[in-house]
């Protein structure tokens, strides 16, 4: 039988033994739920990894997903029959913390194709180039390099305008009114002189186009029968230089003619008022206009008469303002010059061109004349005849006929020169 003194002492025993144990059974319940957990996270990490890696790879090939499928489940089983191996335990949190399952799926790179931006072609330089007469066919090379084109393609807008009268032009430029004139070299040598700020930037006509018209009636053989006269003029220079230096070898003042302004209007005046003659720069067209109208006249060239050869048509710019329009003229230059080539080129093209722009150009008159007239187009247009220019301007001071003797370097310059 129990011996009645230890069971008197039960009631004390058990509960301390009890309150022994119970941290012991607590510790182990908390260590087999702790290797539950580790067990379990790397099996539904994997997992997951192993749903979404089929996912993406839905387009691989049939071997490369089993092997895959394969190398998976022996890692899974190494996991479960080993829970208790601490350094895969340890492998298996750190897969846990970098392999979180992700939800964003690689997409391939896109590429939207738009149209691209217009290139904004860079702005016009704007050139106001006026006229010396009406457009005829010593003006060529600007009204064909206009319509061609051929001035935008060098990045140039030009605007070409008439004057109401034919002393305007150089002296609007020289106001600054316009960028640049056209003009003859005899009127550049006495506009120089008398101080305005011209200088001369290309040539249109290399060879003289003024002459003297005189009525062939048989009463005149020579420039020695013109005192008491009734001759007519239509531009400054036939006035101050022309005429004077064609009288004076001899022995006739200006002042012994009957000078008449005719300005544009040289046949009607010829017609209605019965002139002995006219001194025009339109030397080519003027006696058909005349025999048009029933007057015969026979021409005096001035090269004939003592003259030096001069430039019958030029292009004038602003001394003053030359430096900032250097570049700009260069291009304008280089348009004529273009134009005048594929003018001697088609010489039937470019008079019907010509009648197709200007049609009041389109007249008996210019085209007789055209064929002379193109032969006499400059086909280097910048170049520049410095000994042609200082024998005019001596020839023209010896007459005493200018003031100053002006150098080539003031009168005319070479845009194309290095």
């Amino acid at each position: 039988m129990p011996d009645p003194a230890q069971l008197k002492r039960l009631p004390i025993v058990v509960p301390a033994l009890i309150g022994m144990m119970a941290p012991m059974i607590l510790m182990a319940a908390l260590m087999t739920a702790l290797t539950i957990a580790l067990m379990t996270v790397p099996i539904m990490a994997l997992a997951q990894q192993d749903s979404a890696s089929a996912g993406t790879e839905q387009n691989a090939s049939a071997g490369t997903e089993q092997n895959a499928s394969a190398g998976t489940e022996q890692n899974d089983s190494a996991a479960v029959a080993d829970p208790d191996n601490t350094a895969q335990d340890a492998a298996s949190a750190e897969l846990s913390e970098s392999s979180e399952p992700s939800t964003v799926v690689d997409q391939p790179p896109r590429v939207t194709l738009t149209p691209p931006e217009p290139i904004t072609p860079p702005p016009l330089k704007p050139l106001k180039i006026m006229l010396d007469w009406y457009p005829g066919p010593q003006h060529a090379a600007l009204l064909i390099a206009q319509h061609k084109g051929l001035m935008e393609r060098q990045g140039l807008q030009v605007t070409l305008s008439t004057p109401a009268d034919p002393t305007l032009p150089t002296r609007l430029l020289a106001a600054g009114r316009i960028d640049l004139a056209v003009s003859r070299q005899p009127l550049l040598h006495l506009q120089v002189d008398q101080g305005l700020p011209l200088i001369r930037i290309g040539t249109l006509v290399d060879l003289p186009l003024a002459g003297l018209l005189l009525r062939d009636d048989g009463t005149m053989e020579s420039p020695a029968q013109l005192a008491g006269k009734r001759i007519g003029y239509s531009v400054e220079e036939s006035r101050e230089l022309l005429l004077p230096a064609l009288l004076k070898p001899h022995g006739i003042a200006i002042e012994e003619l009957e000078l008449v302004d005719v300005n544009f209007s040289a046949v009607i005046h010829m017609v209605d008022e019965s002139l002995d003659g006219v001194m025009t720069p339109q030397r080519l067209a003027l006696p058909r206009r005349l025999g048009d109208e029933g007057i015969t006249a026979r021409l005096l060239n001035l090269e004939e008469h003592g003259f030096p050869r001069h430039e019958g048509l030029i292009l004038v710019a602003n001394r003053d303002r030359l430096g900032g329009q250097k570049e700009s003229l260069r291009r304008l230059l280089e348009a004529l010059t273009e134009a005048t080539a594929w003018s001697l080129e088609h010489p039937e093209e470019a008079w019907a061109l010509l009648a197709d722009i200007e049609p009041t150009l389109d007249t008996p008159a210019n085209q007789d004349a055209w064929p002379a007239m193109l032969m006499r187009l400059s086909a280097r247009p910048a170049a520049l005849d410095q000994g042609g220019y200082r024998r005019f301007e001596a020839f023209l001071h010896e007459q005493g006929l200018l003031e100053t003797l002006t150098p080539v370097d003031k009168l005319a310059v070479d845009l194309g020169a290095p």
